[in-house]
C-alpha cells in the first residue's frame, strides 16, 4: 500500500468532523492524523508539523479560517488548503477570499446531514481532496503579484501595438474559458488583463456550485476595466464584456433575431460537473461567430476537451492552453493538449496577451 496522504481536519463542530473523518479514512489514499476545533489549536499544529492537506472550516471561534490563513501567510507556513464553506451568500463571499489567500479548493456544506453521508456529497469531497494534496500548488505564492495599475499599464501598451498592427478581419469573434480547480484565482490573472475595448466577447465556464459564481463575477468585475456579470438568461453578448456561467446550470449560446444570446439548461451534470464547458463549446458551432478562441485553464478532469473536437469540425478555432508550470491542477489543458488541437501552450501571466493579440481591439 502506498504512503496514505496525511490530513488535518479543522471544524468547530464535532459532528463535521466526525463526517468528515469517516469520508476521509474511508479511502485507502488518505488518512485524518490530527483534528482541531478551532484555528488556534490548528495553527499551532501547523507551526509544528507537515500535512499532505488540511480541511478548513470557515467559521470559527477565536481565530476563524480567513484569520488563520493570512497567519499562515504571514510565517510562510506552506500547506494545501481546502476550504469547507456554506453556501450562503455571505459564505460564498468569504470562500472567494479564502481561494485569494492561497486555499486551492472548497467543499460547500450541505444544510441537510443526510446529504452529507451521501455517496454523491463523498465521491465530490474525495475528488476535491485529491486535486488539492497532489496540487503543485500551495497557499502561498511563488510568482510575484504585479500592482494592478502596473497591469494596466502593460495592458494600454499592448491594446495601441495591437491597434496600429492588425489587419482589418472580417467576421466576428469569440473568446470561450474553461477551468476549473485553481481557475477563481488564475481568472483573477486573465481578466484584469483585458481591455473594455476586447473586439470579442469572453464566455467563462467555471466549474462552482450555485451561489458561488456571482461572489466571483463580482469580485472580478471589482477589479477589472473590462465589464464582467454572471450570465443571466437572454443576456445579449456584446463585445468587451465578460459572461460568467451561473453555477449549476449548463450555460449555452443560442442564435435569437441574429443576435447572440446566452440561454441556460438544467440538464444533469456532464463529466460530473454542471457548469459543464462542453455544452458551451459544442453550442457555438451554430453560432454566427466567425472564429472562436478557446483557452483551457487549470482544472482536474477533462471538460472542454469534447467539445472543442466537436466544435472545431464546424468553425475556426484557435485553442490557448495554460502550462503545466502554472496550472494548479494539470488536468483539463492536459486533456485539450492530447488532441493535437492546441495552437498555443502559455504560462498563466500570458493567457491575456494571447488573447488579446488573437481577437484585437474595436
Amino acid at each position: 500500500m502506498t504512503n496514505k496522504k496525511k490530513i488535518l481536519v479543522v471544524d468547530d463542530s464535532a459532528l463535521m468532523r466526525r463526517v468528515m473523518c469517516d469520508i476521509i479514512n474511508s479511502d485507502e489514499r488518505f488518512q485524518v492524523v490530527e483534528q482541531a476545533f478551532d484555528g488556534e489549536a490548528a495553527y499551532k499544529l501547523l507551526k509544528e508539523n507537515q500535512y499532505d492537506g488540511v480541511v478548513l472550516d470557515v467559521n470559527m471561534p477565536k481565530i476563524n479560517g480567513i484569520q488563520l490563513m493570512r497567519m499562515l501567510q504571514k510565517d510562510k507556513i506552506r500547506t494545501r488548503i481546502m476550504m469547507a464553506s456554506t453556501d450562503t451568500r455571505e459564505g460564498a463571499s468569504v470562500t472567494m477570499e479564502a481561494l485569494d489567500l492561497g486555499a486551492i479548493d472548497f467543499i460547500e456544506k450541505p444544510a441537510n446531514i443526510l446529504y452529507l453521508k451521501g455517496d454523491e456529497f463523498k465521491g465530490r469531497f474525495l475528488d476535491k481532496l485529491q486535486a488539492v494534496v497532489t496540487s503543485r500548488q500551495t497557499n502561498i505564492s511563488t510568482s510575484a503579484v504585479i500592482p494592478r495599475q502596473k497591469q494596466e499599464e502593460s495592458t494600454q501598451k499592448l491594446v495601441s501595438i495591437v491597434r496600429k498592427s492588425q489587419p482589418s478581419v472580417g467576421g466576428q469573434k469569440l473568446v470561450a474559458i474553461a477551468c476549473s480547480t485553481g481557475g477563481p484565482k488564475a481568472l483573477q490573472s486573465v481578466v484584469p488583463r483585458l481591455p473594455a475595448e476586447l473586439a470579442a466577447p469572453v464566455l467563462i465556464v467555471q466549474h462552482m456550485p450555485k451561489g458561488f459564481t456571482q461572489s466571483l463575477a463580482e469580485r472580478l468585475n471589482s477589479m477589472s476595466k473590462i465589464s464582467v456579470k454572471e450570465a443571466a438568461e437572454g443576456d445579449v453578448l456584446e463585445n468587451g464584456k465578460v459572461y460568467i456561467a451561473m453555477g449549476g446550470m449548463h450555460m449555452q449560446v443560442v442564435t435569437k433575431g441574429g443576435k447572440a444570446v446566452i440561454t441556460y439548461t438544467d440538464e444533469p451534470p456532464r463529466e460530473g460537473v454542471k457548469p459543464c464547458a462542453n455544452y458551451m463549446y459544442e453550442s457555438l458551432r451554430n453560432s454566427s461567430y466567425s472564429q472562436i478562441v478557446c483557452v483551457v485553464m487549470t482544472g482536474m478532469g477533462a471538460d472542454g476537451t469534447k467539445g472543442i473536437v466537436n466544435l472545431e469540425a464546424a468553425k475556426k478555432i484557435h485553442v490557448i492552453a495554460q502550462d503545466e508550470a502554472t496550472s494548479t491542477v494539470y488536468g483539463m489543458p492536459k486533456s485539450i493538449a492530447a488532441t493535437g488541437l492546441v495552437n498555443q501552450v502559455v504560462a498563466l501571466d500570458d493567457v491575456a496577451q494571447e488573447i488579446i493579440m488573437n481577437v484585437g481591439v474595436k
